[in-house]
């Protein structure tokens, strides 16, 4: 099954779908999201013919909308889930080093010791950078890779984020994490990795309904319905997973960002670390990105009611975040800083807790009365393992045959888009030759593919309106070369 090609596109895309619905297939993967595209590539990797089929697009729903983090859990040391904290320790290391070190860098992050930040929330920080880093030890993760936590004085702290500010400034507590390129973009890698040993991976075909040897489909652009058939079915569908698994609870759980200039905050080269106030677990984050931006987030709020296709920020939300940053800038930011703002769902794993703050990010892998098998829960940096038990589950409940999981050593192809001087918007850098690659290679179908999850200049309205026409043109191009 090895030597397929890895470029998504529409070419491929309509070989692929005859395909699927004449050739059954041995797993069948509901959902393109990480854990999607993640379960695609380890089946395929253990020698498995497998079809995955998305109703939008890849990385459409909440693997879009994540702080970009692989975190080794500090977080969850916090709140005593030692577990989970060395789960993701343990696949922030097989991420940095051996799968994707191409698509993820060290990112400094920043406690600073500021009239805003009690004792009682310094020492928690201190000890618990220093027990992250305990398991960084126990993962085998280098100091090249990921250096040790330090304090730095107050003229370091104020260098590395120069928005703070200086008064009451104690210095503060330096420790590093993971940051992704982004979080669309890993999605786009790992399918084509998918696709490279034969994965057929198709958007806009959404399920109907779920069987344990396959699933009722409709291509989305046509609207025609037809089967396809597998001996194994794995629900990666996220918040969406109870609408085709009803013995599945879901609590869903927003959280949100807010967009800012990395001027605004003196374009800081480290992210800042910021406690909820009288809170020792909980943080917001303004984490440096591409583009001159700067993030910061995120909440975590309940979100009853059905699943939006889109989930949408709150105005107390950003209010919520732009007063946490203010607690310890200099000059405070007002609501017309921000220049855009996103919102994901996290598909928490319902367990009656009072707050979705405590419920656990520890993954659920079942198989339904149907026989078909969903995975749920978790987050982004512990893709890899989920995907590794859904598969275990399905190959072991379903009697396929399939050697062992071997993702934990399989690097991610790399993205080679070709040098361009066609700059088609100055203030992002974007360029034509990114499209035509998002549209020829990542499986990009429309515009909206490109500016949002191939590119993410559409976090920002204003640029999203200033580069759509020049967009639209290469992306129309493209597809009609593609034929």
């Amino acid at each position: 099954m090895t030597g397929a090609s890895s470029a998504l596109n529409v070419a491929r895309r309509r070989i692929d779908l005859t395909r699927a619905g004449d050739e059954p297939a041995d797993v069948l993967v509901i959902g393109g999201g990480i854990t999607g595209v993640g379960v695609a590539l380890d089946a395929a990797s253990r020698g498995l013919r497998v079809t995955l089929i998305e109703a939008e697009d890849l990385a459409f729903g909440t693997s879009r909308f994540s702080s970009k983090l692989v975190h080794g859990g500090l977080r969850y040391l916090a709140t005593g889930d030692v577990a989970t904290a060395r789960e993701s320790a343990y696949e922030r290391h097989l991420l940095m080093t051996v799968i994707a070190p191409h698509l993820i860098r060290p990112l400094g992050q920043l406690l600073p010791f500021s009239p805003g930040v009690t004792l009682r929330q310094r020492t928690a920080g201190v000890v618990g950078m220093g027990l992250g880093d305990l398991l960084r030890m126990r993962a085998h993760t280098p100091r090249g890779v990921l250096p040790a936590p330090v304090l730095v004085s107050a003229r370091t702290a104020a260098r590395l984020v120069p928005a703070l500010d200086p008064h009451g400034l104690r210095g503060g507590m330096l420790s590093y994490d993971g940051q992704l390129v982004d979080d669309a973009r890993l999605v786009a890698t790992v399918a084509r990795t998918a696709a490279a040993l034969g994965a057929r991976i198709l958007t806009r075909v959404r399920a109907v309904a779920l069987r344990g040897d396959g699933a009722s489909v409709e291509e989305a652009t046509t609207g025609e319905r037809f089967e396809i058939r597998a001996r194994a079915v794995i629900n990666a569908t996220g918040v969406w997973a109870g609408a085709l698994d009803q013995a599945i609870s879901v609590r869903p759980s927003r959280g949100t960002h807010i967009v800012l200039d990395a001027a605004d905050l003196g374009t800081p080269s480290t992210a800042l670390t910021i406690p909820h106030e009288g809170s020792i677990s909980r943080y917001v984050f303004a984490l440096p990105q591409a583009y001159g931006r700067v993030i910061v987030g995120l909440t975590d709020e309940e979100s009853p009611g059905a699943v939006p296709r889109v989930a949408q920020p709150t105005e107390p939300e950003i209010d919520f975040l732009l007063r946490s940053l203010n607690r310890v800038v200099s000059t405070p930011l007002g609501r017309h800083r921000v220049r855009g703002a996103f919102a994901g769902l996290r598909p928490l794993v319902d367990s009656g807790t009072t707050s979705t703050a405590d419920v656990s990010r520890r993954h659920l892998v079942a198989a339904s009365d149907a026989g078909f098998v969903t995975v749920l829960g978790g987050k982004l940096t512990t893709y890899r393992r989920m995907a590794e038990d859904a598969v275990d589950l399905a190959v072991r409940t379903r009697g396929l045959h399939a050697s062992p999981s071997r993702t934990a050593s399989l690097r991610l192809i790399d993205r080679s888009v070709p040098a361009s001087r066609d700059v088609l918007d100055e203030t992002t850098g974007l360029t034509a030759a990114e499209v035509e690659f998002a549209v020829r290679v990542e499986g990009a179908m429309t515009v909206d593919d490109v500016l949002d999850r191939r590119t993410r200049v559409g976090l920002v309205a204003a640029d999203r309106e200033r580069c759509l026409a020049a967009v639209e043109t290469v992306v129309a191009r493209t597809l009609a070369d593609l034929g």
